[in-house]
């Protein structure tokens, strides 16, 4: 009795469930409320597509314009096409060294990422800006109308007032100041002619710096310039460790120096006393000992 019931009830509802359906197939138009069970709806296929004929309407696919439409990153990878053909359509024509090519703000990674929607690694990212350093040492006079355009898209905002770089001057007392910093050292170097004294943070650098290389490494400028015995070198470090504070004086005290003597910006900087050094220590990741070692692994 209870399976009769059952069974009538599956009818009825399978049975509604037709009906609504063909109360919608009737709105959507698809065919007339006469339409008998034994009518099916027919469906027709598109007809096949001749290749050899040119059609009307247009192509029988839509080409892109771009032959890196269907990569993760077109846009990236369109700049980085474009500037690899400017680069070897280009490359015979003279340079210029790096200290005398035009200095150039270019776009910072989270820039250029807002600016095409893209998330561009810092690795790819770094390709692009190889590319445009190699392109802007071209000889300026020489350097075609196609390559400026393209160099001038990379730009930063605003980056005629960060190309000035501001002069330094020597004060009425005859002092240079310099500023460096390195990881999270930074350090105030001023440079006045004397007799060679140096001290940093009011103490000898015997005591801030117990290691040769460190001593060697805050002075390094005024060596390899063969200055150490014509000027008097006073700084004020803080942050960081010992390394890092010598590093920092390093770069302050190059600066410092080319205010002096303009000259001696080739010989510091085959020296690397002139470059910022961006590196910073990686930080630790969560699962790991460090920043990449893991934790030691035993099987039993």
């Amino acid at each position: 009795m209870a399976q009769r019931a059952l069974s009538s009830f599956i009818g009825r509802t399978a049975w509604t469930c037709k009906r609504c359906r063909a109360n919608q197939w009737i709105q959507r138009g698809q065919f007339s409320s006469t339409t008998t069970k034994k009518e099916e709806l027919i469906i027709k296929a598109a007809p096949e597509i001749d290749l050899d004929q040119p059609r009307a309407d247009g192509p029988a696919r839509i080409i892109p314009a771009s032959p890196s439409y269907f990569t993760g990153a077109p846009i990236f990878n369109d700049n980085l096409l474009l500037l690899q053909s400017l680069l070897s359509r280009y490359d015979f024509l003279p340079q210029v060294s790096p200290d005398q090519a035009p200095r150039m703000a270019w776009l910072r990674l989270s820039q250029y990422r807002s600016n095409t929607g893209e998330r561009i690694a810092a690795s790819k990212y770094a390709q692009i800006l190889r590319i445009l350093t190699r392109l802007n040492r071209i000889h300026p006079q020489l350097r075609p109308d196609a390559v400026s355009a393209v160099l001038e898209k990379f730009l930063r905002p605003s980056a005629a007032a960060i190309q000035q770089a501001k002069p330094g001057k020597v004060d009425e007392h005859g002092i240079a100041k310099g500023v460096g910093r390195r990881k999270e050292s930074s350090a105030s170097v001023r440079l006045v002619e004397g007799t060679g004294e140096i001290l940093i943070n009011g103490k000898s650098i015997v005591d801030v710096f117990p290691r040769l290389h460190d001593r060697e490494s805050a002075m390094w400028p005024l060596k390899v310039s063969e200055r150490i015995d014509k000027y008097n070198v006073f700084a004020l470090v803080n942050g960081g460790g010992v390394t890092g504070q010598a590093e920092a004086i390093t770069l302050g005290l190059a600066k410092a120096l080319l205010v002096h003597e303009p000259a001696l910006k080739p010989v510091l900087r085959r020296a690397g006393c002139v470059t910022r050094d961006p590196r910073r220590v990686e930080r630790k990741k969560p699962g790991r000992v460090k920043a990449r070692k893991r934790p030691t692994w035993v099987k039993r």
